[in-house]
């Protein structure tokens, strides 16, 4: 029961690290899918007085990825208040043509006024309707919450890190009488100081295996797979062979990065 008392504040402080990591990790991604599922949604509105093809719009600005003409049917039929048909005919050669242009990826509020710029240089188009508002507050609204997320992930990271430090060193003084008796008889820092890198390896590889079978169970819960189905995205909430072998190597480096801290501080007041 002792021995796991003494593992199980490290676990936890390591498992914290790791768990707001991953956080992260699927908040990141989450981001990028829905600009993704935007992306495909958002579109500008072109103006024109003449027709225009695919390749003169394409060639403006490199984040355009297609072109399609808008039917102007639909503003006909609206404008339509019992003319004959000759008259709508004439009226739908008048009217300017309208192009709806779609981008390679959602962009920036920077990108959207480069494009609207490139775009009103050729001389044939009178407008761009870029809908920038309802763009411009989407797009800060996902920067604000993904960087409200890196603040708090940042903030357990420092937080949790000196915890394992204390832990750690509260380790090394329950063990000082032992390791300045093996070091009265000569024995190296590194062989005095075993039982702190055993403690911090063996809680690294409990705490990565807690990690993996809660981050698999969570990525299998129906409930987490509704809530992204509801807002329309599909991501990897937890890859078993990357996301695991990070988190590892994480936990694994973190530990024995601040007991080498600790055994190095501990050699410079001998």
């Amino acid at each position: 029961m002792k021995s796991i008392r003494n593992h199980l504040s490290l676990v936890i402080a390591l498992l914290s690290i790791l768990f707001s990591i991953q956080i992260f990790n699927i908040v990141d991604r989450s981001v990028m899918a829905y600009k993704k599922n935007l992306s495909t949604n958002y579109s500008l509105v072109v103006v024109s007085n003449m027709t225009l093809n695919n390749k003169e719009i394409a060639d403006a600005d490199s984040n355009i990825d297609s072109m399609t003409e808008l039917s102007p049917d639909n503003v006909i039929q609206r404008l339509n208040t019992g003319m004959s048909t000759k008259n709508m005919e004439l009226l739908k050669h008048t009217l300017p043509k309208f192009y709806k242009v779609k981008l390679k990826h959602y962009p920036s509020p920077g990108e959207i006024e480069s494009v609207t710029k490139n775009l009103l240089q050729n001389k044939n188009i009178t407008k761009v309707e870029n809908f920038s508002q309802s763009h411009d507050t989407t797009y800060k609204l996902l920067l604000l919450f993904k960087n409200v997320v890196s603040l708090f992930a940042v903030s357990i990271f420092v937080i949790t890190t000196l915890l394992i430090f204390k832990e750690l060193r509260i380790w090394q003084f329950k063990h000082s009488e032992r390791m300045s008796i093996m070091a009265l008889f000569g024995a190296p820092t590194w062989l005095r100081s075993a039982v702190l890198f055993r403690l911090a390896i063996v809680d690294a590889l409990i705490t990565s295996v807690i990690a993996f079978a809660l981050f698999t169970y969570t990525a299998a819960s129906p409930w987490v797979l509704k809530q992204f189905s509801d807002i329309g995205i599909s991501i990897v909430i937890f890859d078993p062979i990357y996301d695991f072998l990070m988190l590892a190597g994480v936990a694994m480096f973190l530990s024995i990065l601040l007991a080498t801290l600790i055994v190095l501080g501990h050699k410079e007041e001998v």
